[in-house]
């Protein structure tokens, strides 16, 4: 097995755990964790934010720290630091404890995606590197699959669910012991200090704000979208939940799309898919045509993921880790801000006119053009 396929499998396996577990399944043990810890509603929303938080503390810093200790370094750490949150979840006796945990497991998917781009740019071929990045970037959707299932099948069993999960992000940490390459060394020039904001980096950081936005229509009030449209429980929506993560897989593409399309184009029609899948789910009434739209949804998104990570390493090729870092903090300062505007729209106005706002805000994020960059070596 070459050194860039054993990366391409343990990034894809350190991308699923961390985003999967770490981060996005705390939210389908939630109704279970806080029956069994007595946490208010308040509360727990908190808690769940923590992982937020913990996300971008650590995304600030990875790119720097990849470039001054090396990939290899970093994406072992956010393997034991995945582990041990994710640990420190199923130890949880009291709110404080599990707060801590579901930070320190936040902590480790901000430090993850950083040092896979700087590997991949390291050991690559060229005209690989962006098919390569955005394989390992779906890693994403491999762990929704996973978790969805697993908090369907043993729910109220959320400790055994996180014990498991903590082990196999230790085994990720020992093979990317192995797999990811050091890439700190005397060759290894860290460039200190911020990038130049170019028109490159300017676009992306518009687009990538507004995609993250027009995300939480579905990513945080989906849920609550498929109570009021189809009085679904919480089965149906971990239905629809699984349905995105199968449909994720295809952001593997991402690369090779934009190798022969450009990054515009491929960027232009998975924000237009994004947008009919919030309108299908938002809108729709129809059970079937709810999981078409769960379907373009997770596709789009996962395209949209590995689309930013090509642009930012387009706009800063040097430092491939630093511009992967810039579309990612902007996509979840976005997310950050989108959701609480959606809240906002729900309480002043109604389910109808919040979902066709963030319909908008898709399409507008179309209106960013990278300056017609293609994949390198396309």
């Amino acid at each position: 097995m070459s050194p860039a396929l054993r990366l391409g499998i343990t990034g894809f396996g350190l991308i699923g755990v961390c985003y999967g577990f770490a981060r996005f399944a705390f939210g389908l043990f939630l109704p279970q964790i806080d029956a069994e810890l007595d946490l208010p509603a308040a509360v727990g929303g908190l808690i769940a934010g923590g992982s937020f938080l913990g996300y971008c503390i650590a995304i600030v810093v990875a790119a720097q720290l990849t470039e001054r200790v090396g990939a290899r370094a970093v994406a072992m750490a956010a393997g034991l630091i995945a582990a041990l949150g994710m640990l420190g979840i199923a130890l949880a006796p009291s709110a404080l404890w599990l707060a801590a945990a579901v930070l320190l497991a936040g902590i480790s998917t901000g430090l993850v995606s950083p040092p896979m781009a700087a590997a991949v740019a390291a050991i690559v071929q060229p005209q690989r590197q962006d098919a390569a990045n955005t394989l390992i970037n779906s890693g994403t959707s491999a762990g929704v699959i996973l978790s969805g299932p697993v908090a369907l099948l043993i729910g109220a069993e959320w400790r055994l669910a996180y014990g498991v999960f903590a082990a196999s992000a230790l085994v990720l940490a020992v093979l990317a012991s192995f797999c990811v390459p050091n890439t700190a060394g005397p060759r290894a020039q860290p460039s200190p200090g911020r990038p130049a904001l170019n028109a490159m980096l300017r676009q992306l950081i518009v687009a990538s704000l507004l995609m993250g936005a027009a995300s939480t229509a579905l990513w945080s009030f989906g849920s609550q979208i498929l109570a009021q449209r189809l009085d679904w429980g919480s089965a149906g929506a971990g239905l629809l939940w699984v349905v995105i993560g199968v449909a994720g897989i295809a952001g593997a593409g991402a690369g090779s799309l934009i190798g022969r399309l450009g990054i515009d184009w491929v960027h232009r029609l998975s924000l237009a898919a994004m947008a009919l899948a919030i309108l299908l789910v938002g809108m729709g009434t129809q059970p079937a045509l709810t999981l078409v739209g769960g379907v373009l949804f997770g596709a789009a998104y996962i395209m949209l993921t590995g689309v930013y990570l090509v642009w930012g390493v387009c706009a800063l090729p040097e430092r491939p880790a630093t511009g992967l870092t810039i579309s990612f903090l902007s996509i979840a300062i976005g997310q950050m801000l989108g959701a609480p505007a959606f809240g906002l729209l729900l309480s002043w106005l109604t389910l109808d006119h919040a979902v066709i706002v963030f319909t908008l805000l898709a399409l507008a994020g179309g209106l960013a053009r990278s300056a017609g960059a293609r994949a390198p070596g396309a």
